[in-house]
């Protein structure tokens, strides 16, 4: 994938006689960063078990395998998707803003310091955020262009099921990726986001990642 910073590759799955289609990023293909640890591909697939354990289907099946042409890394299932469009196309579609608020408030939940536009997709199950590698630091590093819903009222379907995930242990395979001080982080941006019940908005101006797209 040549705009990909990291090392990210299309590959083609096979499987007695189906064919289907995975976004691999590899760990050797990581470019180190001093505020992340190595190994990102691991939160690719910790941003998708959240997905699930909230009961959101927003990203994309997500695995590790260790047998990939470069080693150990993501599979991510591949989206099908009108690449024309992205967030700052989307989000003229009143059809789509249920979705894109799951979205606001899973990277909210996650700490994602990279929500690009380009990162959410539409395709035939919807919108589908992809490119999870920067979450779940301990620290405050959000960092999205999904500002428009700031001020309004998180859905109580939503927050009912942030509730529901803090209030209880966290599945196993995701407390598996996380440091426990990842865990603690996680249950308290949950519960802060249930205290508030609207969306922030960023009167600064500084939580934008960049490129916008």
């Amino acid at each position: 994938m040549p705009s990909a910073s990291n090392g990210t590759f299309l590959v083609e799955l096979t499987l007695d006689g189906a064919v289907g289609h995975a976004i691999y990023k590899p760990g050797r293909g990581e470019r180190p960063l001093w505020d992340f640890p190595p190994a990102l591909f691991r939160r690719e697939v910790a941003a998708y078990l959240l997905s699930e354990a909230l009961g959101w289907g927003i990203v994309p099946l997500t695995i590790e395998r260790d047998d990939g042409p470069f080693g150990e890394g993501s599979l991510q299932s591949f989206v099908p998707a009108d690449f024309v469009q992205h967030y700052f196309t989307l989000r003229a579609d009143a059809a789509h803003h249920d979705r894109l608020k799951k979205i606001c408030v899973f990277d909210l939940l996650a700490n994602n310091a990279d929500r690009k536009s380009g990162h959410c997709l539409v395709g035939a199950g919807g919108v589908f955020a992809i490119d999870n590698g920067l979450t779940f630091h301990v620290d405050p590093k959000l960092r999205t262009v999904i500002w428009d819903f700031g001020g309004e009222p998180i859905p109580d379907a939503l927050l009912k099921d942030v509730r529901r995930l803090v209030d209880h242990a966290l599945p196993d395979a995701l407390m598996s990726l996380l440091a426990p001080v990842e865990r603690d982080a996680l249950r308290r941006r949950g519960r802060a986001l249930v205290a508030a019940g609207t969306f922030p908005e960023d009167r600064s101006g500084m939580r934008y990642p960049w490129p916008l797209v």
